[in-house]
């Protein structure tokens, strides 16, 4: 079977930006041709298909897989170094101070981490939620995640992060312990008072987007509590933050959703908890250098005082590091 590779370079991306390049490649990928059966395929002549095909040589993108001898002449078969390709490369903003990609489970207390040292390091966020966060810190797409998983036997992150690294070095840096719950209209019209009511005709839920912690949290409870989901009004829909589904909620758009009790207290609406989750940051060990300005403020007094002051946040571990 064949592989799809990634291309991880702005060199490569470069060369792939040339129409005339991506055709020849893409007729590698099929299969191994010479130049004379190019040159036959695209109407061009050999010489002009030579150029490119050194072009895509040197980026090292395609290979010669056979060379073969007819009579006095020596021709070389081309094929692409792949069966197809992954073009993901992130743009970094130029500057004296490092850029720092942050993806995983959106979180508030993170985004005023990002002002606090933004004079040493920018801080970008890609909110995908806990597991797509884990897959592309795998993929390293960025260099810290964030997540909030809870595994079948209770315990936090860990077990997650032990199956998405078998064989990386990683650590776990709790930032806080958080309260979630349900955020509600101001004055809860609806009457709403637990999971079950969320399934009731005249009530609009807004999800939270796959792969979430808040999401994976959601649907075993679904399970535990045997609740239809096609029962529920708006299941479908879904939003990346905590911040936009109490968006939605203080617009009247929706009547509840599952969310941190910072995010309805920021916007003026109700709320009932249902639990306490440990929020930990994941960053490979050889990282570690680089997010030194982020891991250093989160021993720091002015830190746990700035979250303690959302509510729902708890500061007693921050910074401690789990085993992982």
């Amino acid at each position: 079977m064949q592989k799809v590779e990634p291309v991880h370079t702005f060199e490569q991306i470069k060369l792939l930006a040339d129409s005339r390049r991506m055709e020849i490649l893409r007729l590698l990928m099929d299969s191994p041709a010479t130049l004379t059966h190019l040159a036959r395929i695209l109407k061009q002549s050999p010489a002009w298909v030579r150029h490119h095909i050194l072009a895509l040589e040197s980026g090292d993108l395609i290979e010669v897989s056979e060379v073969r001898k007819t009579g006095k002449v020596m021709e070389k078969f081309y094929r692409a170094k792949g069966g197809a390709f992954l073009l993901q490369e992130i743009v970094l903003p130029k500057s004296n101070k490092p850029a720092i990609i942050f993806s995983g489970s959106h979180d508030l207390a993170l985004e005023e981490i990002a002002e606090r040292i933004r004079k040493h390091v920018t801080l970008l966020s890609l909110p995908v939620g806990s597991l797509d966060g884990l897959v592309n810190l795998r993929q390293r797409l960025c260099q810290i995640a964030g997540a909030h998983i809870l595994d079948e036997t209770g315990e936090y992150n860990r077990p997650t992060v032990r199956h998405f690294f078998p064989d990386h070095s990683v650590e776990l840096v709790t930032l806080a312990h958080r309260t979630q719950g349900l955020m509600l209209a101001a004055g809860n019209p609806k009457g709403i008072r637990k999971i079950a009511d969320i399934a009731r005709e005249n009530v609009k839920f807004i999800n939270r987007n796959a792969g979430s912690g808040t999401r994976l949290w959601f649907d075993a409870e679904l399970k535990k509590q045997k609740i239809d989901l096609t029962h529920i009004n708006g299941y479908g829909n879904s939003v990346k933050t905590h911040s936009e589904a109490a968006i939605l909620i203080a617009q009247n758009k929706a009547d509840v959703s599952i969310g941190l009790q910072a995010a309805a207290h920021q916007h003026e609406l109700d709320f009932i908890p249902l639990f306490e989750e440990r929020y930990d940051l994941i960053l490979p060990r050889e990282n570690e250098k680089a997010l030194s300005p982020l891991l250093d403020y989160l021993q720091t007094a002015k830190f746990r005082s700035g979250l303690n002051s959302l509510t729902g946040y708890n500061a007693s571990h921050s910074g401690e590091k789990i085993l992982a």
